[in-house]
């Protein structure tokens, strides 16, 4: 049909300026799609330990032999703040000199700790994807507005012009645009959906903690 868009003809036909910002798109796209896929998988599989380790430290299993077989690796984030509390609880509660209030005091802080590293672990890259989701937009522009910029130079520089004339020009510089929104929307939508998972289980390591503390505390 001749009303089809040949969009690889508009791409190549396009000014080079216009051709360095989608070029600039793509690999943003790129990027952002390698980053959408590696946090799916980062914050599935911190999901599912976290499930799969609070039930084993709720279905009675013994704290210390929990402890010596947690591999922080292999169960995931929230055995990692479990690990952290209770070897500082450990380390603490066998110096006699430390009063009960600073050894649970102690195990806190080295939870909270814990927290905060495993959280920064699953917002890597995540303001990355709301850069990109960001800017992308206005990078498209950049290259819609130069190109209409450089059609409407073009015909200026002859005495008759026509829509024929104009249109092409135009429809290579829109693409610009569309590849900047291509990029941006995917990036928004994940950056929103990562943030929350991370939020959540964010919310769920300080749950943890707290009751974890309730533990020891009535240990001690």
């Amino acid at each position: 049909m001749s009303g089809d868009i040949d969009i690889f003809g508009l791409i190549m036909g396009a000014s080079p300026v216009v051709k360095v910002v989608m070029a600039i798109l793509v690999l943003a796209s790129i990027i952002s799609w390698g980053i959408i896929i590696d946090r799916a998988r980062a914050t599935s599989r911190a999901r599912k330990l976290s499930k799969i380790f609070e039930k084993k430290f709720w279905g009675g299993a013994d704290i210390e032999r929990l402890y010596k077989n947690s591999d922080e690796d292999r169960d995931g984030p929230l055995a990692a703040v479990f690990v952290a509390g209770f070897s500082e609880f450990i380390k603490l509660q066998d110096q006699s000199e430390i009063g009960r209030d600073a050894v649970l005091g102690g195990s806190i802080r080295a939870m909270k700790v814990a927290m905060n590293r495993e959280t920064e672990s699953l917002e890597r890259f995540l303001p990355m994807l709301a850069t990109i989701g960001s800017t992308s937009p206005y990078v498209g522009l950049l290259g819609t507005v130069w190109g209409i910029m450089t059609s409407f130079h073009a015909i200026g520089s002859v005495k008759q012009a026509s829509l024929a004339m104009v249109a092409p020009g135009i429809s290579e510089a829109l693409i610009a645009t569309a590849m900047g929104l291509f990029a941006a929307i995917p990036a928004v939508v994940a950056y929103n959906r990562y943030s929350n998972e991370v939020y959540r289980l964010e919310g769920r390591f300080d749950d943890f903690s707290e009751e974890f503390a309730n533990i020891l505390h009535r240990q001690m």
